[in-house]
């Protein structure tokens, strides 16, 4: 049987995939998307300079060991924050970090640099610290916790017990992942500002047979917002209908689902070619992630805040995606190249892809007032959302119908009966979610176990039939 998400090769769209990736590159390049800084990537440690000291007469052996503390910190503190794949630090400085972790947990609990700087200054940085560098495997646990703090004070190199040596933001562990991964997977807006303040680059892709290979950040952020006991609920993944992108957008817009797009809108802000990475979810015909990932970004793909002011020469990455969806409709009903897709399968592609186009002009036209009105409404009563979205949308040309009546918003953790309400803390049901994401479906990357250490999960595949 032919597989579900099975790629179609069109013979007339040979010329418009070039058309695209040349509007898409242009996009890039007019908006600023299609640079990262210049980042060096190594597959070892470059050799550091050996510090050498003067002996001269009257000199003591502590003068020359204070002289040679001098001059290694020196070294440490100009070591570049280059990605080096894969991580270098030796299995004998990863198991001496993992007879830490009973002291460290706390510690990092508790967000404690006093602490950390303490433990780390009477273990002489053993399991922490390797060749004048502060650990992936450090950071990644830092981050792990959303130890902000511990994290800042590494990154930055500048604490006296550190020695003159830091933490590379850019960094991959054992695993093949890196620190902005495991933030996103945390959806930790804080700890991703601080990693993309210290150099981070949300370019970064996951590497080697522990994870699913060629994940950005970004990705992570989005497949696991997908996650998200609400959208599991509610949405069907077999439904692609209008009513299935209205009740879409109303989901998204509630305030728990804040801090989740939050978190997507920053990593996409900082990640290359994001047409492309909208692209792709939309022909593979992965709604709720298009979804998610158009109603986030949609300031930057529209071109940034400026590409509304007059004599603006940015544009607009949302006629591109319209564009692009247009002839692949076309081509569908046309039936060019379709390769032999069952008929079956092919209808479910158009409607698919014309549910995206649906999907593209909502958020396009109404995305804007949405985005502002959750933006400054984040604890409202779930009632008043929906009705101002309803709102919205009616203002705009959009008929919805009235959805807040079948939705179920049920809390992770809530035990009571459908009748009843559940409690509306929004910091504990961000948590609950945090934590039963993990529970009722694996992440993309990697969950965290108490017993050692951050622990991925093998993943068979980026795209097995239960992801929409």
């Amino acid at each position: 049987m032919h597989q579900k998400n099975e790629r179609m090769a069109l013979n007339f769209m040979l010329p418009d995939y070039i058309v695209w990736k040349k509007e898409a590159a242009t996009w890039d390049k007019d908006n600023g998307n299609d640079k990262d800084g210049s980042i060096t990537v190594r597959n070892e440690y470059p050799q550091h300079p050996v510090p050498r000291v003067p002996l001269t007469v009257g000199f003591n052996s502590c003068e020359v060991e204070e002289l040679m503390a001098q001059r290694y910190a020196s070294i440490a503190r100009s070591i570049a924050n280059d990605i080096i794949i894969p991580d270098p630090t030796p299995q004998w400085v990863r198991a001496t970090f993992i007879d830490k972790y009973a002291q460290l947990e706390p510690i990092l609990q508790k967000d404690s640099v006093q602490c950390f700087l303490l433990l780390f200054e009477d273990c002489a940085g053993k399991g922490m610290s390797w060749n004048l560098t502060i650990t992936a495997q450090t950071l990644t646990f830092m981050v792990s916790f959303n130890a902000v703090q511990c994290a800042k004070v590494i990154l930055e190199g500048k604490a006296p017990e550190l020695n003159g040596m830091h933490a590379n933001p850019n960094c991959i562990n054992s695993y093949g992942y890196f620190p902005l991964h495991e933030a996103a997977e945390r959806f930790s807006v804080d700890m991703i500002k601080l990693l993309l303040r210290h150099g981070a680059s949300a370019n970064v892709r996951t590497v080697g047979n522990d994870v699913i290979e060629g994940l950005l950040p970004l990705h992570v952020a989005v497949e696991n917002t997908c996650l998200h006991k609400y959208l599991e609920d509610n949405l069907s993944p077999n439904q692609s209908d209008l009513d299935f992108i209205y009740k879409l957008i109303h989901l998204l817009s509630l305030p728990e689902m804040k801090i989740f797009l939050d978190t997507t809108r920053l990593l996409a802000e900082k990640t290359n070619n994001l047409l492309e990475e909208v692209w792709k979810y939309i022909e593979d015909g992965k709604l709720i992630q298009s979804a998610v990932l158009l109603f986030a970004a949609q300031e930057q793909i529209r071109g940034g805040s400026s590409s509304n002011v007059k004599g603006s020469s940015k544009k607009d990455g949302f006629e591109i995606i319209s564009k692009c969806i247009m002839r692949l409709s076309f081509a569908l009903r046309w039936g060019k190249g379709s390769n032999g897709m069952a008929p079956e399968l092919l209808e479910e592609k158009r409607t698919r892809i014309d549910c995206a186009w649906m999907l593209v002009d909502v958020i396009s036209h109404a995305g804007e007032p949405l985005s502002a009105y959750i933006q400054a409404h984040s604890e409202v009563p779930r009632m008043e959302v929906m009705k101002h979205v309803s709102s919205i949308l009616k203002e705009y040309g959009f008929l919805p119908t009235e959805v807040m009546d079948t939705l179920k918003l049920r809390p992770y953790d809530c035990k009571v009966s459908d009748e009843e309400s559940c409690s509306k803390d929004a910091n504990i049901m961000e948590t609950a979610i945090l934590h039963a994401a993990v529970e009722k479906a694996p992440p993309v990357t990697f969950v965290h176990h108490g017993s050692s250490e951050p622990m991925p999960i093998v993943a068979a595949a980026a795209n097995n039939g239960r992801r929409r």
